[in-house]
């Protein structure tokens, strides 16, 4: 199969728009488009999609394509009740997919499972929460227990939500940030003093160039296409290191430019673009820094910042040391660049007053995740572009508050001085002992040792890694609590007791005892302002995330010094409390109302260096590089499509690669083709050996498309089942979904249609 991809098409435009229109009527287009005018305005609400910072609310349509498909999936006009589940048994529900389960609508009213229907049945709330108290009270320990948060979760529920697991007794919180950028929140903070970006959009109105490290734009956060579009226009360079060669990375029209969008202009986005193999991140990484310190000893070192090196630095020598003994042939055949890319690379970098070094998850879901992250700090501090304007490193975050949960306390391994407040402000007792990872609270499960689970948001079963492993320990459990929006797997998989909780969409009012409230979030950018939902929410029964958090603690602390229901009725005193424990909130409440916001002071942009040693350090790449397994040559990466954000498929088109009304495909290069003596169109079997056995993933199509040789990839969740349990970054625990070495075979399975919607 040759994909449709037009090579000269550009992200946005027409077919932009007509994808929102599609959301909008398929969803219910008052309701949905309504919500679209309210979506990341300073009176709306924050978009639920990705945490790219919104650019002072400067139009009405401060949303992108993605962004509305987000909204109007969850601003949707379906609801499912009771009556559903009378009609549908929880093993019929398991046989449907995940976009069936989902396209349903929103739920309804709790629920609880009756094993003897095989039926979930309505449960008032009082009810649930009691049965939730009284199961994890039945525990031998509060560490039998877990508490996944999802990073739509507002600053305000997050907070309540920490704050009564710690007083239950554990810090047990697996979060999403477990998936993603684990190794940014592990492995900054070694090399910079802080494990968030440096950076705000005003640095990239400034700045000399960017560098853009495994990350998709165009799908996976759109709005940064207006930014990397000013900075085009500014004649700025933007270099790509990508594996394949991405639409949102190449040229974009914005829908918002009615010259553009009539004549049919679009902006040049990458003034390079680089395709190294997957995987090989540390090579490039370790390979430009080898260039860049070539051409400055060339030039009598006067092209790298060693002012700012011996000042602000420690390390310096031993990377230096490690880059010098690199072997050239050895950097390029493992990476696939050539000496001249590299050349190329070192010389735009010395070339920028500043530099802008933006990454996703293809550097991060690795087993050397932190380590790659850890080489692109290291790269700017090369050239002191850390500290100044225009210049930073920018961790490109998925969920539109993942970083907020974690400053909010959603942390399994959270900092001491953060307990210390914690305890000082509210009088509870908080545990010092260390949490379980995502992957860690799965081989808990596993082995019995943890009992119950209770999932504020996300689809555990369905993100996590290792989908047969995921879903026999969640098989395993006493108790499984699901607080969505939405029906999902996670809520299929349980043995025993399970509810399922309805809460407050992002778009929905959210009125308590104390009048009409609104939430908080933190973008990726440090940025944080109000959301406030407007329209009524689809049933009386749905609760906010803040009370149903302070529903539980009540039933669970009946001896709390907090008053939970108090709290709640009035969430500036949730912001009052914040105030008190998390740094930077002081007056929180009067801040955040100004529109737009605050930015939370971030210390390494202003070189004030909080690691051991006072200085910003160099940290030379560790260990080695896995080889390719003589029998498994390839290697896979997942992706995400253009009709999907996260777990959650919208519908089966991939646009920008020219995918149509399906998801069963394979990515390959026409040189991997005419190695192995495949053809496009050909179905295969993909293979991997993990885990200590060989995993399969049966009947995927083989799609010819500009990847780089050796390298594949295949659509998340589909592929999750080639990913082991096993194969995680050892430092940050972050799942390898970004790495699996394969092999192909002819499929058995060739008389298999399209998977489609």
């Amino acid at each position: 199969m040759s994909n449709e991809r037009d090579s000269k098409a550009a992200a946005g435009g027409w077919a932009a728009l007509v994808a929102v229109g599609r959301a909008l009527r398929r969803e219910g287009t008052l309701t949905a488009g309504r919500a679209l005018l309210h979506t990341n305005q300073p009176d709306g609400f924050d978009c639920p999609g990705c945490a790219w910072p919104d650019p002072r609310h400067t139009s009405s349509f401060e949303f992108c394509e993605n962004g509305a498909k987000a909204v109007a999936w969850e601003a949707t006009d379906r609801t499912i009740d009771a009556a559903f589940f009378a009609r549908h048994t929880v093993s019929e529900l398991r046989q449907q997919s995940d976009h069936w389960l989902e396209a349903q609508g929103r739920l309804t009213q709790p629920l609880r499972y009756n094993r003897a229907s095989d039926r979930y049945e309505p449960i008032a709330w009082d009810e649930a929460f009691a049965l939730i108290a009284s199961q994890l009270r039945a525990l031998p320990s509060p560490d039998a227990a877990a508490f996944y948060t999802s990073g739509r979760t507002s600053n305000e529920a997050a907070f309540l939500y920490q704050l009564m697991i710690r007083e239950f007794g554990t810090n047990n919180m697996p979060d999403c940030s477990n998936l993603c950028h684990e190794a940014s929140s592990i492995g900054l903070p070694q090399s910079i003093g802080v494990g968030k970006g440096t950076v705000t959009l005003a640095d990239f109105d400034c700045t000399g160039a960017v560098f853009s490290f495994g990350h998709n734009p165009g799908t996976n956060h759109p709005r940064m296409l207006a930014t990397l579009q000013a900075v085009a226009r500014r004649g700025k360079p933007i270099v790509v290191f990508n594996p394949m060669r991405e639409r949102g990375l190449e040229r974009f029209r914005s829908p918002k430019e009615p010259a553009a969008m009539l004549t049919g202009a679009s902006t040049e986005l990458a003034t390079h673009y680089f395709q190294p193999r997957i995987g090989s991140d540390p090579l490039v990484l370790q390979g430009l820094m080898k260039r860049l310190l070539e051409l400055d000893r060339e030039a009598g070192g006067q092209l790298l910042d060693h002012e700012f090196i011996t000042t602000h630095t420690n390390g310096y020598a031993l990377l230096r040391e490690q880059l010098e003994s690199l072997d050239w042939p050895a950097l390029c055949s493992g990476s696939g660049l050539s000496m001249d890319e590299f050349t190329t690379a070192a010389e735009v970098y010395l070339g920028a007053d500043s530099v802008i070094a933006a990454y996703g998850m293809g550097i991060t879901q690795h087993r050397h995740g932190t380590g790659n992250v850890q080489q692109i700090a290291n790269l700017l501090l090369l050239g002191g572009h850390i500290g100044r304007p225009g210049a930073g490193i920018c961790p490109v975050r998925g969920h539109s508050n993942v970083q907020g949960d974690r400053t909010m306390g959603i942390n399994e391994r959270p900092p001491a001085d953060f307990l210390d407040r914690l305890e000082q402000a509210t009088g509870i007792r908080a545990p010092r002992e260390s949490g379980c990872t995502v992957v860690e609270c799965i081989e808990r499960m596993l082995a019995g040792q943890i009992r119950v689970l209770i999932s504020m948001g996300g689809n555990f079963a369905v993100a996590a890694p290792d989908p047969e492993a995921t879903h026999a320990a969640l098989g395993r459990l006493d108790l499984l609590v699901g607080i969505h929006t939405k029906l999902n797997r996670s809520h299929l998989l349980h043995r025993g007791e399970s509810l399922i909780l309805p809460c407050l969409a992002r778009s929905d009012r959210d009125v308590q005892a104390g009048g009409e409230q609104f939430v908080t979030v933190e973008d990726s950018m440090s940025m944080v302002h109000a959301s406030r939902g407007f329209r009524k929410p689809v049933s009386p029964q749905l609760l906010s995330e803040p009370a149903i958090v302070a529903g539980i603690a009540q039933a669970l602390l009946p001896g709390s010094p907090l008053r939970w229901a108090w709290l709640v009725e009035d969430y500036d005193r949730i912001r009052e409390l914040i105030a008190e424990v998390v740094p930077g909130f002081g007056q929180f409440n009067e801040r955040v109302r100004s529109p737009g916001g605050f930015h939370l002071r971030n210390a390494a942009a202003h070189r004030e260096w909080q690691t051991v040693t006072g200085r910003a350090c160099f940290i030379p790449f560790a260990g080695s590089l896995e080889q390719a397994p003589a029998a498994y040559p390839l290697r896979l990466t997942t992706v995400r499509s253009h009709d999907q954000y996260n777990t959650t498929i919208y519908g089966h088109d991939d646009r920008y690669r020219g995918i149509r009304g399906r998801r069963d495909v394979l990515f390959i290069s026409a040189r991997d083709l005419e190695t192995l003596g495949l053809a496009a169109g050909t179905r295969v079997d993909v293979i991997a050996a993990a885990g200590g056995r060989e995993r399969r993933l049966p009947g995927l199509e083989l799609v010819e498309y500009a990847i780089a040789p050796g390298s594949l990839a295949a659509y998340y969740p589909e592929a999750m089942p080639l990913i082991s349990l096993e194969a995680h970054d050892p430092t940050s625990r972050t799942p390898a979904y970004k790495s699996t070495w394969v092999r192909l075979t002819p499929s058995a399975s060739a008389d298999l249609a399209p998977a489609g919607p």
